[in-house]
């Protein structure tokens, strides 16, 4: 029963030190949509929004249920504590008081030297004497055991109190937020009856972005797969270098080292180089079960934020039966956030996708991570970049939302960036 009610106040811990998160989410939310209101863009993007709020609303009711279910739980527990030690309590007063009524009746000294005297010999005198020492000592005893569960029954009463109080604070603060969750989804829903007018012009902007973004995805894809058959070539390059060695050395020729290049290039150039599939080192192999071994470990592109568009087929936050694709996930942040490194690597490539917008591949073995939407890049190409280490700005649109799209693919398969990035 201890093990468990430790176990339960550590789940507590843990549970309240989530809901402080969550409710720190909720106040960067509510500035962030505060500021995109002001500025007074699309309600589109006011609804993205608010549909995280109403998200992380969600995720803190469920979190205090589960705060109130340990905490009933452990109510439980102290109950049955109470009522064991209630009992214990009767029992012991009972044959307390029992013990005090015969001590009572034989309480004269006379009586007691009496049944000393009484004693056949020395032995049954002596063993009479250490009986009523005893019997002095048990009743002593029990007086002290009767005090030690008074108190201990008092601790657990207080204990009972204050868990109450608390589970009622928890039931009002739940009471408090769903009347909140319902106010965010009634002014959601005014938004979107707002919108629905302009379903021609949404759609008209979602196939435009859909195109660029098509066509940014054919540009890394590209990117990719020169970065692969590079590193096939280089790879490929060191394996000829070392047979070009040995068969000089069969041959017992002494060549230089330009010349054992050249042979080298020979035996590169006779066999085809893949542009899909890195064949990993020794090296690269390491890094990429590196990587591999921190899915779902990974910090986030940016120190904060939240996704506002899911990988994959996702549908449009107000035409639902829309579907928008995303190779990546998007990450809303803060206007001036830095995009950083989520796992040591090396610059692929810097990416001009626009003028006003870059993005920095980093390769981890024979995985490739894209920060995409960057105002500004503060890496090279070749660099080697450790975990959350600055790659440059993020961009804040003409919308006034500083987004990143983030991907991981290993090799020219994209993978869903949510289930590797930590806590998403």
């Amino acid at each position: 029963m201890t093990s468990l009610m430790w176990s339960q106040t550590s789940q507590q811990e843990k549970l309240e030190e989530r809901k402080a998160q969550i409710q720190k989410e909720i106040r960067e939310n509510e500035k962030l949509l505060q500021t995109v209101k002001k500025k007074e863009k699309t309600a589109v993007n006011v609804i993205v929004i608010q549909s995280n709020k109403i998200k992380l609303k969600e995720k803190l009711i469920n979190t205090t249920e589960r705060q109130k279910k340990l905490l009933g739980n452990d109510m439980y527990i102290n109950q049955v504590k109470i009522n064991k030690l209630k009992k214990e309590l009767e029992i012991l007063k009972a044959d307390y008081a029992e013990m005090i009524v015969k001590s009572y009746k034989s309480r004269s000294e006379e009586s007691r030297a009496m049944f000393l005297l009484s004693s056949e010999n020395f032995l049954q005198a002596y063993k009479r004497a250490q009986y009523m020492k005893q019997y002095t000592n048990y009743r002593k005893m029990q007086g002290e055991e009767i005090k030690s569960k008074t108190g201990e029954l008092i601790v657990y009463n207080g204990k009972l109190d204050v868990q109450k109080k608390a589970k009622q604070k928890l039931i009002a603060e739940n009471e408090k937020e769903r009347l909140s969750l319902e106010k965010e989804r009634q002014e959601q829903e005014k938004l979107v009856k707002s919108i629905k007018k302009d379903k021609n012009k949404i759609l008209a902007e979602i196939k435009k972005r859909q195109q660029e973004s098509r066509q940014i995805d054919r540009q890394i894809n590209r990117l990719i797969r020169e970065a692969i058959a590079e590193a096939n070539r280089k790879a490929a390059m060191e394996r000829a270098m070392e047979r070009a060695k040995a068969e000089s050395k069969a041959e017992s020729k002494t060549e230089s080292k330009s010349e054992l290049k050249t042979r080298a290039k020979a035996i590169v150039s006779s066999s085809s180089v893949s542009s899909s599939k890195i064949e990993l080192t020794a090296e690269t192999k390491l890094i990429a079960d590196n990587f591999r071994a921190n899915r779902g470990k990974l910090p986030w592109p940016v120190e904060k934020g939240f996704v506002s568009l899911g990988y994959g087929d996702q549908a449009h936050p107000v035409y639902k039966t829309l579907v928008i694709h995303n190779s990546g996930v998007e990450i809303t942040t803060d206007q001036g956030s830095n995009a950083r490194a989520v796992f040591g690597g090396e610059v692929a490539s810097v990416i001009v996708l626009s003028p006003i917008n870059k993005a920095v591949m980093v390769q981890h073995g024979d995985f490739f991570t894209v920060y995409q939407n960057l105002s500004s890049v503060s890496v090279s190409k070749g660099d080697k970049v450790s975990t959350k280490q600055s790659l440059g700005k993020v961009r804040t649109n003409s919308e006034g939302r500083t987004i990143i799209k983030f991907l991981i693919l290993q090799n020219t398969t994209y993978n869903n960036p949510q289930s590797w990035l930590y806590n998403m």
